[in-house]
């Protein structure tokens, strides 16, 4: 049995009872939390010994919905200044033209960047399955890297011609999906506890598949138990393609199609109102807010306060890396809390409907604090991914968290409250990042891969793409 003992550290468990240990650390067997406590009360020795005097510790942060591919395609000129349609527009056909090589790559970069931003477990929505390549590719690299991966057969059915958004080209049938979808699940899906690989169903967007495939790929997912997500009432334009061909706003069609349930989340659930709130509340919808991809693309802002206050399970996703265009969690997570606070001083309807001034006191409980942030990235997008083993420092639960070195630049300052500086200072790289009990940042750099061998290829790759553009 391996065994790993980290001691001397300030420690954000995310437990029941919310626990902070100004001198604490853990003990892990195999992977597994054994004790979470004060420095004192831990195992003198074990195989693996982590000082981290000065360093605090966090549950690693959870990525609940992102594109991994698109790190080939960041900041591409044609796609610099556009809405959703136009960008999606910009890059459908160079994501159908990577390679399964290019993909790996991607998945490698992509994850790397994400390692070392605090982030233990991705959730990838694969979604363009052309040129030979499939998520095989995808879930190598992840196994590589070390990272928990969780990714998606997605899938788009429904091009220009059938009065769809992406070209017929980026299409694929919807027997063969189907036929893909039941191989990948039985191939790879680990339901189990501590898993590293999970199978998520997952259609791109209404404006990309048919009814019949939604309603297909929900019955096939509840047949194996496995989750379903896909982007929704991200935009303005999405709600009135649904508006126009089905005669229904996003969340009454997304239902019509047997897309209500708690094992469902959907990626931004920006444009509802408090009718559809509660309604993911009461079936157990969960929403990923993606803060930094729906600023850049003008989206919107996500009611993630309403959210929380409906009881809504909401989580924190980086997004696809040519929307945002990086792969930082913890600084996905500050946007995240900025983002809200702008919220609440805006004019209704984007803002609350109130005329009282942002310094009232009853407004207090508005405000996202940097704990909230942080249990958003953490037990939030765990509650997406329908883990109750990841997502806090507590006995039983996986070995995954991070750490970060208070006595940095950044914080320079900031201690009397190193937890809020985490997010409130400009966002650190990690020093040390472990899943499973595993090392995949060790003193700031990755150690599971040969990252400049990696990053070189890879833009070996990217570079072929933007030459089509």
């Amino acid at each position: 049995m391996a065994t790993l003992l980290v001691k001397n550290a300030l420690v954000v468990t995310m437990d029941e009872q919310r626990r902070e240990l100004a001198d604490g650390g853990l003990y892990a067997v195999d992977g597994v939390l054994r004790t979470v406590g004060p420095t004192t009360s831990l195992p003198a020795t074990a195989d693996t010994v982590m000082d981290l005097k000065g360093h605090i510790v966090l549950p690693g942060l959870i990525n609940g919905h992102h594109h991994l591919d698109q790190t080939l395609t960041r900041a591409l000129p044609a796609a610099q200044n556009n809405n959703l349609f136009r960008w999606l527009k910009a890059h459908y056909e160079l994501w159908a033209a990577r390679t399964p090589e290019a993909s790996r790559t991607a998945t490698l970069v992509g994850c790397a960047e994400l390692a070392l931003s605090g982030c233990t477990t991705v959730f990838d929505h694969a979604y363009v399955f052309r040129n030979g390549c499939a998520v095989d590719d995808q879930i190598a690299a992840a196994k590589e890297i070390g990272i928990r991966f969780a990714v998606s057969r997605g899938s788009m059915s429904l091009g220009q011609s059938k009065g769809g958004l992406p070209p017929d080209s980026c299409v694929e049938d919807e027997d063969d999906i189907l036929k893909d979808c039941e191989r990948v699940i039985g191939r790879y899906h680990d339901a189990g506890p501590g898993s590293m690989t999970q199978i998520v169903l997952a259609p791109c967007s209404p404006f990309s598949v048919t009814p019949e495939l939604l309603r297909q790929s929900a019955a096939l997912g509840r047949r194996h138990g496995i989750r379903l997500h896909t982007h929704l009432c991200e935009t303005v334009d999405e709600e009135r393609y649904t508006l126009g061909r089905y005669g229904m706003r996003p969340v009454e069609y997304m239902r019509s199609v047997d897309w209500a349930g708690d094992d469902v989340w959907y990626a931004h659930a920006i444009h509802v109102n408090d009718a559809e709130i509660q309604e993911f509340a009461r079936a157990g919808i969960g929403a990923c807010h993606c803060p930094c991809s729906n600023m850049r693309l003008a989206s919107g802002i996500a009611p993630v306060m309403k959210y929380r206050r409906a009881g809504v399970k909401v989580g924190i996703g980086v997004d696809g890396s040519a929307s945002n265009d990086g792969n930082h969690m913890l600084g996905e997570v500050r946007q995240a809390m900025l983002l809200a606070r702008l919220q609440i001083g805006l004019r209704p309807p984007e803002g609350p409907d109130t005329i009282l001034s942002t310094s009232d006191p009853s407004r207090d409980a508005e405000w996202m604090t940097a704990r909230q942030a942080l249990e958003l990235a953490t037990l939030g997008s765990a509650s997406l991914l329908g883990r109750d083993d990841i997502g806090a420092l507590a006995v039983g639960k996986q070995c995954d968290f991070f750490a970060v070195d208070l006595n940095s630049l950044g914080y320079a300052g900031a201690l009397a409250d190193p937890v809020a500086a985490t997010l409130f200072c400009a966002p650190q790289s990690a020093r040390h990042t472990v899943v499973a009990g595993r090392p995949v940042v060790r003193d700031g750099q990755i150690v599971t891969i040969d990252l400049d061998r990696t990053v070189a290829e890879h833009n070996r790759h990217a570079a072929r793409l933007a030459a089509m553009a």
